[in-house]
C-alpha cells in the first residue's frame, strides 16, 4: 500500500513539477538565459530551480502525511533528512540536465522527463530507507 501511495503522490508531485518546468521554461523565461548580478544561468536550470521551489514543500508534505503517515522518525528529524535526500536530488538534476541538454541536445522538457526517472528512483529508496525509517529499523 505505501508504494501504491508513493507512486500516487509522487506521480502527481513528479506531473507538477515537469509541467511548471515547461511553462517556466517556454512561458516565463522564454527559452533565454537569466542574467543576475552574480552569475548567468541556463533557462533550463532556471526552470528547474522555479518548479523545484513549488515541488519540494508539496513533496515533503505528501511524503510526511500520506505516504510514510505511520513512520516513528519524529517530525523534527524528518524535515532535516528529507533535506538532505533533496540536496541529492537537486544535484543529480542539475547534472543530467547539463549532460542532456548541453551535451546530447536534447529538449530541455524530454531532458527533464529523462531526469526525472533517474531522481524518482533515487528519492524513493532514500526517503523509505533514510528519511522515514524508524531509527529501531537500524542496525545496532
Amino acid at each position: 500500500m505505501q508504494t501504491f501511495r508513493y507512486a500516487a503522490c509522487g506521480g502527481g508531485n513528479t506531473l507538477l513539477d515537469i509541467s511548471l518546468f515547461y511553462i517556466s521554461y517556454n512561458f516565463i523565461l522564454h527559452k533565454e538565459m537569466v542574467h543576475t548580478p552574480f552569475m548567468t544561468v541556463s533557462p533550463h536550470i532556471a526552470a528547474f530551480l522555479m518548479s523545484f521551489i513549488v515541488t519540494f514543500p508539496v513533496g515533503f508534505f505528501l511524503s510526511r502525511y500520506v505516504v510514510f503517515e505511520g513512520s516513528a522518525v519524529r517530525k523534527r528529524e524528518q524535515l532535516p533528512k528529507y533535506m538532505v535526500v533533496v540536496l541529492g536530488a537537486i544535484l543529480l538534476n542539475y547534472f543530467f540536465l547539463k549532460i542532456f541538454v548541453e551535451t546530447f541536445h536534447m529538449y530541455a522538457t524530454l531532458a527533464k522527463i529523462c531526469t526525472t526517472v533517474f531522481v524518482v528512483a533515487f528519492s524513493y529508496f532514500s526517503q523509505k530507507y533514510f528519511t522515514f525509517r524508524p531509527p529501531s529499523d537500524f542496525p545496532q
